[in-house]
């Protein structure tokens, strides 16, 4: 199944991964993740997929998840509210998200990359 690669352009980590993909030759089907997040249940199906911590989809260091206090609210908030609140807006999801269908990886770390794509 080909890789469907959740990016944002003006991200440097994204561009990074970007980089990485194209290096090794691997196929993929960019998606904007802010012009066309993945819908709750893309995200419910990436998060079960994965193997994390739901907090592991949220970005942190975004300026949306400081505005939104979003550090208080994944102390208390249950499994579906926080995939209510990921699928909201595509910058408060943890960028790139690559997945085949079955693998996911959020963020972008070379030796993760080479492991599980490479």
């Amino acid at each position: 199944m080909a890789l469907t690669f959740y990016w944002y352009p003006k991200c440097g980590t994204c561009r990074n991964a970007k980089k990485w993909l194209d290096s090794h030759g691997i196929e993929y089907k960019e998606i904007h993740i802010v012009e066309n997040p993945p819908s709750r249940s893309e995200l419910e199906e990436l998060y079960k997929n994965s193997g994390l911590d739901i907090k592991k989809f949220f970005n942190t260091s975004g300026q949306k998840y400081r505005e939104l206090g979003i550090k208080e609210i994944v102390k208390t908030a249950s499994e579906p509210e926080l995939l209510d609140l990921l699928s909201s807006d595509g910058m408060l999801i943890k960028r790139p998200l690559l997945t085949d269908g079955n693998k996911v990886t959020v963020g972008f770390k070379e030796e993760e990359y080479e492991k599980t794509w490479a």
